[in-house]
């Protein structure tokens, strides 16, 4: 399978991969519930089986290299200045070809599903001036809060555009949240790992703030190791319902300032290449019980590649099985599991 823009853009193309990719999942794992929709010719307008932030970065002005064995990588900009112009964004030919790969999946099929990966507000604002956006953030804090607050603007539009037609914004941001009930609203905050808690309190948690009261369930995507130092700061989130937390992350430290958020554990797609089934079972059921709350607690991995055998993603969905038949099923935090 190649990731080309044919893959993201061609609307024959979207329909296939996606369907390509279910019969894959269903070939390999179908016995816990996986590749459901095999045969269905569904319409999806991004690709939510792969992690891919990167349109948005286009519409602005960043250069996108488009590969055959690796998602889109964007090239930095390094603009010169932190001026952001939200509707230049949406005049983009980034955009346009978007819209009309939209537009043409709802003449042929009436209607459209799933979404795409927005990124997050530091996350573009690094991809849009680099690291000199760290300097700003000392000596141009203001500039760097209204700059901040147009990509929230942009991010709003853009979504809000995806939601209007597919009723999601963030499966192409992680698909656990394709199991609840009501569509997450998930701010990747990937790059939070570059910054000290002070200073999301200062520029970014007003910003999520303002978010999690106007779309629930609200979630933040933290990928990196280090969740834990941000505990008492997502913990001043009015509703942070959904946390992504990030390998190597002290689960027991986040559970203490957020009991009532659901947490998204993710494994390591590194040391699971040289860990045996069993050991990924007695990481999965260590990583629950810290989580002190199986009913408000999801796995995954992502991003392993061909060293890791069928084998032992099989385990994952094995052991998750068997924490449920353990746990039982409780519909508080809102979650459905449609499959394992």
């Amino acid at each position: 399978m190649s990731f080309d823009e044919d893959f993201f853009y061609h609307p024959a193309r979207r329909v296939e991969a996606e369907q390509k990719m279910e019969q894959v999942l269903y070939d390999r794992w179908g016995a816990y519930g996986l590749g459901a929709d095999r045969h269905k010719k569904l319409p999806m307008i991004g690709a939510v089986h792969l992690a891919a932030g990167f349109m948005i970065q286009e519409m602005m002005g960043c250069k996108v290299e488009y590969k055959d064995s690796d998602p889109p990588q964007v090239i930095p900009a390094h603009r010169d200045t932190l001026d952001v112009d939200p509707d230049e964004a949406f005049k983009s030919p980034a955009f346009k070809r978007f819209q009309t790969l939209v537009e043409s999946l709802e003449t042929t099929y009436h209607s459209v599903l799933g979404d795409v990966n927005w990124g997050g507000i530091l996350n573009i604002a690094l991809d849009l001036r680099g690291e000199t956006l760290f300097m700003d953030m000392y000596d141009r804090p203001d500039e760097v809060k209204r700059t901040f607050s147009s990509i929230k603007g942009i991010i709003e539009r853009f979504t809000d555009y995806i939601s209007s037609r597919t009723g999601t914004t963030s499966i192409s941001v992680n698909r656990t949240v394709a199991h609840f009930r009501e569509p997450v609203f998930l701010h990747s905050e990937c790059t939070n790992t570059m910054i000290s808690a002070s200073d999301y309190e200062r520029f970014l948690l007003p910003l999520d703030s303002v978010w999690s009261q106007q779309h629930r369930p609200f979630g933040i995507h933290h990928c990196g190791t280090d969740a834990h130092r941000f505990a008492r700061a997502y913990g001043k989130v009015p509703h942070l319902d959904f946390l992504d937390v990030g390998w190597g992350s002290d689960i027991k430290a986040l559970r203490k300032s957020l009991p009532n958020t659901f947490f998204n554990i993710r494994q390591s797609p590194v040391e699971i290449v040289e860990q045996s089934e069993e050991q990924i079972h007695q990481c999965i059921c260590s990583l629950v019980e810290d989580s002190g709350n199986p009913f408000l607690t999801g796995l995954c991995c992502i991003n392993m590649d061909d060293q890791v055998s069928d084998a032992k993603i099989a385990a994952i969905f094995k052991t998750v099985h068997e924490l449920r038949e353990k746990f039982g099923s409780d519909k508080r935090a809102g979650f459905e599991p449609k499959n394992i």
